[in-house]
């Protein structure tokens, strides 16, 4: 672990784009073993992607909480889009109907290993995803769209088409696309408007928290 802190903190470019990687290929092989390793594998992600986070804190200045008003509300409106929008625009389907992420249905309903599982989802959905997503799409993404030397560009430079490009990659990697980038519109905007990365990540953060009491409180499971 040392040694990989200090070569993190040696790229600025490998220290936000390596995190993100690892935890999107662990995304891609959920399932790939079975059902319930869709369940596992999350977790296994989750425990992963905290420990990248912990490892590039030092090379990553920007990547720090701060509750804001702007923030607060900026995570409340986007679980209000998320969820108001749903069944009013054709969802992504990549390879065929996505099955649901429902570990009720996978471990039996009420059991304890379910409810393990749903609130495994709603801390690394609320502590792990947006710092990983927020320092690669809008620190490291945006920033590179405009120079290859990107720590030279300021969080707070707003430019068209990295704004545009980052908030559709972002968007897109959702199967709830428009809201998606409709959210990463207003990710970059917070960024933009504030000049720091913070504001984002507790945006983010609130959202998917919200999304997670949702989905699990409402039985909403095809959000997840």
């Amino acid at each position: 672990m040392k040694l990989l802190r200090e070569k993190l903190r040696d790229s600025p470019a490998l220290a936000r784009a390596l995190p993100f990687a690892l935890f999107v290929l662990l995304t891609a092989l959920q399932g790939s073993f079975g059902e319930a390793s869709r369940y596992w594998l999350y977790l296994a992600k989750t425990v992963l992607g905290a420990g990248m986070i912990w490892a590039i804190r030092p090379a990553i200045v920007e990547m720090r909480w701060q509750i804001s008003w702007p923030a607060v509300a900026v995570g409340v409106a986007v679980i209000a889009v998320w969820v108001g929008l749903d069944g009013f625009y054709p969802p992504l389907k990549w390879s065929g109907t996505p099955k649901m992420w429902n570990p009720h249905s996978q471990f039996g309903a009420g059991s304890t290993l379910a409810w393990f599982f749903v609130v495994v989802r709603i801390l690394g959905s609320t502590f792990v995803v947006p710092p990983l997503e927020e320092v690669f799409f809008r620190s490291f993404i945006y920033r590179s769209l405009a120079d290859r030397e990107f720590e030279k560009v300021p969080l707070g430079q707003f430019l068209w088409m990295p704004f545009l490009v980052t908030s559709l990659a972002f968007g897109l990697q959702h199967r709830e696309w428009l809201p998606g980038i409709l959210c990463g519109f207003a990710y970059q905007g917070l960024v933009i408007g504030k000049n720091r990365l913070c504001d984002a990540i507790t945006a983010h953060a609130i959202t998917n928290f919200l999304l997670g009491l949702w989905v699990a409180g409402r039985g909403a499971w095809q959000f997840w």
